[in-house]
């Protein structure tokens, strides 16, 4: 992070939650922090090329294209976990995977298209791999996402959102349209940094700049997308640790914690997911910190505020996979 100026940290923050749905996005940018587009394009490819930024594309809300998905827990000899993980990975519908510091020690989330089920493919998944436990931990209820990091170190690390970043799934999901699905396959591609970055997607489609980008915002509109945003790696960032805090919460208050939860600008995910008899814990929030001791002072924060004194949280230790879902390929 030490090469990064004033502008480089604003411009980032922008990127990874405002970015315009415009022909001339750059140009945009440039007039919103007093630049020019040459610049705004200059530091953005600057940033591409050191791997600060991950990808810059559409991010698309899985169950309103029709598809389900889950969070997984598995409990692996620790001696093959490499060998499982690169398994598990195999799958396409899997787009993150983690060793985590517990006993159930990888955790991975997967997506299947419409008319499939998740069972069948985690079932599957489990027997090639031999696991002693499974845990499904599909969402129940979503209080926030949206991972957004504060580059520019002007916040505390528990500073407080204004409001939280909830999403809304459509009400009555129908079956995207051929000339929809073919969107969805070009806006998750990641963005070319050029002064047209949707021309070449609009060519591939054989319509204008305008159509498409009014697809794109009708899209959000509907909570098909949830917004066109960058996606940092986060250790790069400076972000070194991430601390995935469970809670046991009573189930007549957990609306009123996930929002209590959810409003700690340190938390990018927060969700209600299933518990089980060993697996007690309902209330899933993800902290990212600088470092581990700033996350354990964040959920330590949380846990005075809340009241809720049973919890654990589990660190990941290796990356195994770390990529977006492919809609519709």
């Amino acid at each position: 992070m030490e090469h990064l100026n004033e502008l480089d940290k604003e411009l980032l923050n922008i990127l990874q939650t405002d970015f315009p749905l415009d022909s001339e996005p750059f140009k945009e940018l440039a007039e919103q922090l007093n630049t020019s587009e040459e610049e705004i394009l200059e530091r953005t490819k600057a940033m591409k090329d050191s791997g600060l930024i991950r990808q810059l594309s559409a991010i698309f809300d899985t169950k309103s294209l029709g598809y389900k998905s889950s969070l997984v827990a598995m409990k692996i000899p620790e001696a093959e976990i490499d060998a499982k993980a690169a398994i598990i990975n195999e799958h396409p519908g899997v787009s993150h995977n983690y060793k985590r510091d517990h006993e159930y020690n990888l955790w991975f989330t997967i997506a299947v298209p419409p008319g499939e089920t998740i069972e069948e493919h985690v079932n599957t998944l489990a027997e090639k791999v031999s696991a002693e436990d499974t845990l499904i931990l599909p969402t129940i209820k979503m209080f926030k996402i949206g991972v957004k990091f504060d580059v520019t170190g002007k916040e505390e690390a528990t500073a407080k959102e204004k409001k939280t970043h909830g999403h809304k799934h459509r009400k009555n999901i129908e079956p995207l349209t051929d000339a929809e699905i073919a969107v969805v396959r070009e806006l998750q591609k990641d963005l070319p940094i050029t002064g047209r970055p949707f021309l070449p997607a609009a060519e591939t489609l054989n319509i204008t700049e305008e159509e498409l980008l009014n697809i794109a915002k009708d899209f959000q509109d509907k909570g098909i997308m949830r917004r066109f945003a960058a996606v940092l790696r986060h250790r790069k960032a400076g972000f070194t640790a991430n601390a995935m805090g469970v809670w046991q919460a009573p189930e007549e208050k957990i609306d009123e914690l996930g929002q209590q939860m959810a409003s700690f600008k340190a938390v990018s995910h927060c969700y209600q997911r299933p518990s089980y008899p060993n697996w007690p814990y309902n209330l899933f929030t993800m902290v990212h910190a600088k470092t581990l001791e700033e996350a354990q002072e964040i959920l330590k924060t949380m846990s005075e505020e809340t009241g809720l004194t049973n919890y654990t949280y589990l660190v990941s230790t290796v990356e195994y996979k770390k990529e977006r879902v492919q809609y519709f390929v």
